[in-house]
């Protein structure tokens, strides 16, 4: 049985509560990742933000007048824009059931947690991949004709 641990990536870019939406996206943009788990000073998770929770700060900034036109939605501390009901999984969780897990609650990702410690992270683009490669080894087991008509 394949685990959690055998396809999360290890070690993700995390960024602390003191830090801005700002701070966010740039790690974000620069890693091209969607979510950034949140944690303290001991690696404990903490709280996580998504590309969504960005945009929507974005949104609702455009929506209202600013009374101070130098403060932008992205200068918000993620203390007070982060996820912290979470939900989290072992690195000894099943792959299935982790996958399961994310399609029953609709989430787009599983923060993979240690001995409460944050060990890694696996995404909806995770289970993509795996996907990918299941039907590339199938092909190759049963190699599909294709008629050049239907390119």
């Amino acid at each position: 049985m394949f685990t959690v641990a055998d396809m999360m990536t290890p070690h993700p870019y995390t960024l602390s509560a003191s830090h801005t939406l700002a701070d966010a996206k740039r790690l974000m943009d620069e890693h091209h990742i969607h979510h950034i788990p949140i944690t303290d000073k001991d690696n404990a998770l903490v709280g996580l933000v998504s590309q969504r929770d960005i945009l929507a700060a974005q949104e609702s900034s455009l929506e209202r007048l600013s009374t101070s036109p130098l403060i932008t939605a992205l200068d918000i501390p993620l203390e007070n824009a982060m996820h912290r009901d979470l939900r989290s999984v072992s690195p000894l969780a099943g792959l299935k059931d982790a996958a399961l897990y994310m399609q029953k609650y609709r989430i787009g990702c599983l923060p993979i947690v240690s001995h409460n410690e944050l060990v890694g992270i696996i995404t909806d683009t995770d289970f993509v991949s795996i996907a990918i490669n299941l039907l590339e080894i199938q092909e190759e087991v049963e190699p599909v004709e294709h008629d050049a008509e239907e390119f």
